[in-house]
């Protein structure tokens, strides 16, 4: 089953957006809820696994939505447990990113999805994927040879 097999990415990439574990996993409940009273709202032509991420994510920007004290700034602590040395300048580098980056990092790396499925998942095309990958990995390289420079 999916949401067994694949549970600890989809609350990785939901705490990705909503910085708070707990909320996180909330997230992923509802979207398979969700998912299950809507099933038969899945194309044919879709991928299952797809609309589930799809899910994921759109009920994680909907509990983010729903919370009244969302921190505008990224909180590594909630994200991970705290780190220190490289761990720590890697969870500041990716907290430091845009969210749209630092979601399609977690969907590629945590999730383990490809090009064309992040594209279908956040309504971008496969170029515009790459090229996010692409400054997001650009963007914690520096900031990690700057942390290493300090």
């Amino acid at each position: 089953m999916v949401y067994r097999r694949r549970f600890n990415e989809f609350c990785s990439v939901a705490n990705a957006i909503v910085h708070d574990r707990e909320r996180a996993k909330d997230a992923v409940q509802e979207a398979f809820a969700s998912a299950l009273r809507n099933k038969q709202q899945l194309r044919r032509e879709g991928a299952l696994e797809s609309w589930l991420w799809r899910s994921v994510v759109n009920a994680a920007h909907d509990q983010r939505r729903r919370r009244s004290d969302v921190v505008a700034e990224f909180d590594a602590d909630r994200v991970h447990e705290p780190a220190s040395g490289d761990d720590g300048r890697v969870v500041a580098a990716l907290g430091a990113l845009p969210e749209r980056q630092r979601l399609v990092l977690f969907l590629r790396y945590y999730g383990d999805l490809d090009y064309r499925r992040i594209a279908e998942i956040l309504g971008l095309s496969t170029g515009t994927v790459a090229a996010t990958i692409h400054q997001a990995q650009r963007s914690v390289r520096r900031r990690l040879e700057v942390a290493v420079d300090d």
